[in-house]
């Protein structure tokens, strides 16, 4: 995650204002690094404002809008597509497979799903304490929204102590998580389930405090500048000029009008100035500023141009991309915008989203029932052919059969998992396709925009990219920003910690399904970073074709490798 909450903020602006003898009146002077760093960044957009870098909020990297996923009726594209025949005959073909495997089933076994170990698996015991523990799981979630409270009130600092109790929080989560499913000895279905959602919870949360944690920081140093703006009214300007005193040429005629997030670039570019020989004015009050003198008339206005700039660029860095004045921070840290992003089908936190006008009771319906139909075909292929194989391959563990003899059976396993397994890809259209469109329907959420067509990659970073939005959104935001922010990386070192990260994450659930710490995912996953390299090398760069062909080749046979390899060994 985040070793640091973004790049180095500035503190507030203890600026010295001398007091005169004189009731009221005081003497301001610049004798802070930080308000040195604030003068000296704006004297460098006043003095070239063309060249000056563009001031970017660490959170605009995403753009949440109005979509459908790529296989929903609603989405007129997929509707249109030359191929939707394909998918209706994809479907076809899955139901009358699945009609002639169940009723096999009921002719040897009396029942439509087989012998059902998996079903008695699933609903053995602990039913009920598993509904109730991921309950608690969310309900607890709610120790974020508390953590910002305080730092609201000014118990706590987000940049001190805040982001590392945070942290440890989250890991502590975590623990707390898998360590449950350890005491309660769950069967692999109850602890895949709760450690999933688990880690979904934990992104969530990350993303709400380090999102609500910059805001805070942003919100106090706006605070800060604008009681500093109001001291300016009683700021007597020095009696004596300093030695290099400006004369100014540049208007301040745009302070006559309220800035937009559209116009506060324009504004900035549209200022002018005029140079004297040799130096400018702009240098001569910078000069000034440095030498720590106290200010005059003119370095004053100066001052008050640059402060009004920063609140301006601040207060559009709390307001982000929410168009109600009703929900920008701190009027977002209440429990019902909490527990409503809890539910969200998103691992990102922003102030709003797109949001839909009603509910489609009957979408709602039939994403429902496809839920159900697609973990009925999930369950008899399961139950079919890869529950037999897996009760082989541990009878021949229990029976002592050696290492060299099981590696023997290994090509068999292999294909005997290879067509199963490209079925159980299911999975993922039952959560990214009829389970989160459930919920965003249920939810008034607007942007669908799930998955892209990760079915058409070419490379690994696109398949990365393309196949679960939600998950990369939040690794682009907090992982690959926040290592390049935080850390000072380049972008490929950014690109390694954060497939790292995923690499140990998927992991982590091979753990959960298997009990064993073998790494093999881990490996295969980081292997495919030299493979992305490769993509865009001159053998394969263009060839879309056999850049498409490769990555089928990977993963028709990587889930079965897999699970073979942990079977296996």
């Amino acid at each position: 995650m985040n070793s640091r909450p973004g790049p180095p903020r500035l503190k507030s602006i203890p600026v010295t204002l001398n007091k005169l003898n004189e009731k009221g009146r005081y003497i301001l002077t610049a004798d802070d690094d930080a308000l040195r760093e604030i003068l000296r960044t704006g004297i460098e957009r006043e003095k070239n404002p063309a060249s000056a870098k563009k001031r970017r909020s660490k959170f605009s990297d995403l753009v949440f809008t109005r979509q459908f996923t790529a296989f929903d009726r609603q989405n007129v594209d997929s509707a249109d597509s030359p191929f939707h025949g394909f998918f209706t005959l994809f479907w076809l073909g899955t139901a009358i497979y699945m009609i002639k495997l169940a009723a096999e089933n009921w002719r040897q076994h009396g029942n439509i799903l087989g012998s059902n170990e998996i079903m008695g698996l699933m609903f053995h015991r602990d039913v009920m304490v598993l509904g109730l523990s991921d309950g608690v799981m969310c309900g607890v979630t709610g120790f974020g929204l508390i953590l910002q409270k305080l730092i609201l009130k000014g118990y706590l600092g987000w940049d001190r102590e805040g982001w590392i109790i945070q942290s440890i929080w989250e890991i502590f989560y975590l623990v707390a998580v898998l360590g449950w499913t350890l005491f309660r000895e769950w069967p692999w279905t109850h602890t895949v389930f709760f450690v999933l959602h688990g880690l979904v919870m934990v992104m969530k949360q990350h993303s709400y405090a380090f999102y609500n944690g910059h805001l805070s920081e942003v919100f106090k140093m706006r605070a800060a500048l604008l009681s500093k703006l109001k001291q300016l009214d009683n700021v007597a300007p020095a009696e004596t000029p300093s030695a290099t005193t400006p004369k100014f040429s540049s208007s301040l005629s745009y302070l006559d009008y309220k800035p937009t997030a559209l116009d506060l670039n324009q504004r900035r570019q549209s200022r002018t100035y005029t140079n004297d020989e040799g130096t400018s004015n702009i240098d001569q009050v910078a000069a000034a500023i440095e030498s720590g003198e106290a200010l005059d008339l003119g370095q004053i206005q100066i001052f008050e141009r640059i402060i009004k700039w920063e609140i301006d660029a601040l207060s559009e860095d709390i307001k982000g991309k929410c168009s109600r004045s009703d929900n920008v921070y701190p009027n977002n840290l209440t429990m019902s915008n909490h527990y409503e992003y809890i539910v969200l089908p998103t691992l990102v936190y922003e102030l709003e989203y797109p949001r839909s006008d009603n509910i489609n009771w009957y979408y709602v319906a039939e994403k429902t029932a496809a839920v159900f139909g697609v973990l009925a075909v999930m369950n008899l292929i399961s139950q079919a052919f890869i529950y037999p194989v897996v009760v082989r391959t541990i009878e021949m563990k229990d029976g002592g059969m050696l290492l060299q003899e099981r590696l023997e059976e290994f090509p068999w396993i292999l294909s005997d998992l290879i067509f199963p397994f490209m079925m159980e890809y299911m999975m993922w259209y039952l959560i990214w396709e009829c389970v989160l469109n459930v919920l965003a329907e249920l939810t008034y959420f607007a942007d669908r925009g799930f998955y892209a067509d990760w079915w058409n990659s070419v490379s690994w970073d696109q398949f990365a990219r393309d196949w679960n939005r939600p998950v990369h959104n939040f690794l682009l935001r907090h992982v690959y920003h926040s290592s390049i922010s935080s850390m000072k990386v380049n972008k490929y070192t950014a690109t390694i910690i954060t497939f790292f990260l995923s690499a140990c994450v998927h992991e982590l659930v091979m753990w959960c399904l298997f009990k064993k710490l073998r790494g093999y995912l881990l490996f295969l996953q980081m292997s495919q970073i030299p493979l992305v390299q490769l993509s865009r090398s001159r053998w394969l760069k263009g060839r879309a074709t056999l850049g498409n062909l490769i990555f089928w080749i990977g993963i028709f046979t990587g889930p079965s490798l897999l699970c073979s390899l942990y079977l296996i060994i």
